[in-house]
C-alpha cells in the first residue's frame, strides 16, 4: 500500500541594506500558502492558462495569515516585478530587490503576485518588523518547496 501526502512549503531569506551597501538586518520566515495560491497551481499542472507569478509586494498590515486572503492588507508602494524566478528540481526560487524609494517604512509582511495590480496572490507572510529607511533596499529571496512524505 502507498501513502504520499504532498506538502508544499515556503520560506523567505530578507536581506535590508543600507544607501552604503551594508547588511543592516538578515532573516529568514516562513510563509501560508493561500487558497488561490493552491487553486493557481492546481491550474497551471492542467495548462498555462494562469498567468506565471511576475511581482512581489510589501506592506505593513498585521493582521494573521489566512488561507482566504487574496491580497496583502496594507500594501507599502507598488508591487514590484521579480528579478528572477528558478526552478531548481522540486523548488522555485522568486527574487526580488526593493530599491531606495520603495516600500519604504515598517514592512511587516510580503507576497508573491502574478500581475502587477490585482491578479492571484500565490502565498503571503507576515513577520516581525523590518524598518527599511528612504534609502535602504530590501532583497527577498522567497523559495516555494513540493516535497512528498
Amino acid at each position: 500500500m502507498f501513502n504520499e501526502n504532498l506538502k508544499l512549503s515556503g520560506q523567505l531569506a530578507i536581506v535590508l541594506r543600507d544607501k552604503d551597501g551594508n547588511v543592516k538586518e538578515e532573516r529568514t520566515e516562513k510563509n501560508l500558502v493561500v487558497t488561490t495560491g493552491l487553486n493557481y497551481i492546481a491550474s497551471r499542472m492542467k495548462d498555462a492558462t494562469a498567468t506565471a507569478m511576475t511581482h512581489m509586494a510589501l506592506g505593513s498590515g498585521t493582521t494573521t495569515e489566512a488561507a482566504s486572503q487574496t491580497d496583502l492588507t496594507t500594501l507599502l508602494g507598488a508591487r514590484e516585478a521579480l528579478d528572477s524566478t528558478t526552478v531548481t528540481a522540486n523548488a522555485v526560487a522568486y527574487v526580488a530587490s526593493f530599491e531606495a524609494g520603495d516600500a519604504t517604512g515598517a514592512v511587516t509582511e510580503a507576497g508573491i503576485f502574478n500581475a502587477s495590480t490585482s491578479g492571484t496572490m500565490l502565498c503571503r507572510t507576515k513577520f516581525n518588523v523590518v524598518n527599511k529607511a528612504a534609502d535602504d533596499t530590501m532583497t527577498v529571496t522567497w523559495t516555494i518547496t513540493l516535497s512528498a512524505t
